[in-house]
């Protein structure tokens, strides 16, 4: 797993009343087991002797070290009980996730002395925390090779990303919504105001520039796209659709980068079809595979969707989005998840087919493939009337009748559960999945982005379990 794009500042924190040769062994303990880990943190070892956090002139240093190093988390050791209010001007200062963690305190010497106290000033930073109004996630007080340790180290690495990235969203927004989907609607100056999220909105007829200056002057680019579908997939189509499938995917990719966006959203029919005679989905696939996901129909917030479940795997695996779209014929909690081709080819379990037409668009571009069988999260970011919250939990994969397009059957603990949240809203049939059990990622990472966490089944009490270090998987 992939730790080095995700920075953590360090500080570990003592008070004077205890050991201070104590809290620095421990500090470096945990250096240690970081180096092991292979995280990328910034030391403060440079500030004073100790190389610790406990007065207001190391904090000021620390502070502007960590600012200039763009730190995506802050990482408090209180090696012994700690000084609270350190810790928490630090935090306030940065803005960034915030992760609390104190090692377990040895037995007490024959004398009944203590060296550290380190659980205790766990209580105290996590109520100056909340009085400074900063949220924190912390791991339980625990040896540092207690599992638990490095679990919960990994899972606030991988919410620092999914926080990042969430932050740093620019849309591509190629067209407008098609007039039909009314359920995509998305308020721009409210993305803006409230995450920071901007758009960058193009017509179609730029788009249409791009891959007519594509087609005249990038010719093996074209060629080694088309020949790399050709290796991985049945295509069924004329050569002159599998270059304009090349052709949309390398130009969509070039906007991206001209307008400085993570991801797009395109109004995928039927204009698009009238100029350049194909469907999307394919290029799509490409694009997600190569961690820039693209979503149909305009739907900003699923793009969105896409981006934080897929941070939330420290970009291990590639979401796929799907159409929530009928019950399974024979299982009572089974669904069908399906597109006309927007699920990335690595995510395929079957080879992929690129059809001459799908059954309901009579246009070559789509895919069909069943996807990888296994346990998926899924999540929804959405939101209306000024209020946003992430719809989120797991389902099993099973067995189900074919379907042209991409396609996935999944299990649900209830269904029911899932249809009146998708129904009383305010999400809508589209979702995003991946082949991980992040929840417990995603939830701690609402505190951090402002939205509410919410979910399909009651598993809120087994997450906070989870985060506790209770148990070891959420997954039923």
């Amino acid at each position: 797993m992939e730790f080095q794009n995700i920075k953590l500042g360090f500080a570990p924190t003592r008070r004077n009343l205890f050991s201070a040769e104590s809290a620095i062994q421990y500090a470096n303990l945990t250096r240690k087991k970081m180096d092991e880990l292979g995280v990328n943190y910034v030391d403060i070892k440079n500030i004073n002797e100790d190389g610790l956090l406990y007065d207001d002139e190391g904090m000021e240093k620390i502070a502007k070290e960590f600012k200039q190093a763009e730190i995506d988390g802050l990482f408090l050791a209180n090696v012994n009980f700690g000084t609270e209010y350190e810790c928490a001007r630090l935090a306030k200062k940065l803005n960034v996730p915030v992760l609390l963690w104190g090692p377990k305190d040895e037995r007490p010497a024959e004398d009944g002395s203590r060296l550290r106290d380190s659980q205790c000033g766990l209580f105290a930073i996590g109520k100056v925390l909340r009085r400074f109004r900063v949220p924190f996630t912390y791991i339980k007080n625990c040896d540092i090779d207690d599992p638990a340790f490095e679990r919960g180290l990994t899972d606030f690495l991988k919410v620092c990303n999914v926080v990042k990235t969430f932050k740093a969203t620019r849309i591509l927004q190629i067209g407008p919504r098609p007039f039909d989907f009314w359920s995509v609607m998305a308020n721009e100056g409210e993305l803006l105001e409230k995450f920071n999220i901007s758009l960058s909105p193009i017509p179609l007829a730029e788009l249409i520039q791009e891959i007519n200056h594509v087609k005249l002057n990038d010719h093996s680019q074209i060629k080694e796209v088309c020949d790399y579908l050709q290796e991985i997939a049945d295509v069924q189509i004329e050569n002159k659709d599998l270059e304009m499938i090349a052709a949309l995917k390398i130009a969509i990719k070039n906007l991206c980068r001209k307008y400085g966006c993570n991801s797009g959203v395109i109004q995928c029919w039927t204009a698009l079809q009238d100029e350049i005679g194909i469907l999307p989905y394919a290029s799509e696939s490409l694009l997600q595979d190569e961690g820039l996901p693209v979503t149909c129909e305009t739907d900003i917030h699923g793009v969105i969707s896409e981006l934080l479940v897929e941070a939330a795997t420290l970009g291990s695996h590639k979401a796929i989005f799907a159409d929530v779209n009928c019950r399974h014929p024979d299982n009572e909690n089974g669904e069908l998840l399906q597109h006309l081709g927007v699920f990335p080819f690595s995510t395929a379990d079957t080879k992929p087919i690129l059809p001459r037409r799908h059954f309901v668009f009579d246009y070559p571009g789509s895919v069909g493939f069943r996807a990888k069988k296994g346990t998926y999260t899924l999540c929804r970011f959405d939101g209306d009337n000024g209020e946003y919250s992430l719809l989120m939990g797991n389902a099993k994969t099973i067995d189900g009748p074919f379907n042209q397009g991409t396609y996935v059957y999944l299990e649900f603990e209830n269904l029911n559960r899932l249809e009146a949240k998708l129904v009383y809203g305010p999400y809508i049939h589209h979702i995003a999945a991946v082949q991980d059990d992040v929840v417990p990622v995603l939830y701690e990472a609402c505190k951090y982005l402002g939205i509410n966490p919410d979910f399909y089944d009651p598993i809120e009490e087994d997450i906070q379990a989870y985060l506790r270090g209770d148990i070891g998987s959420i997954t039923k």
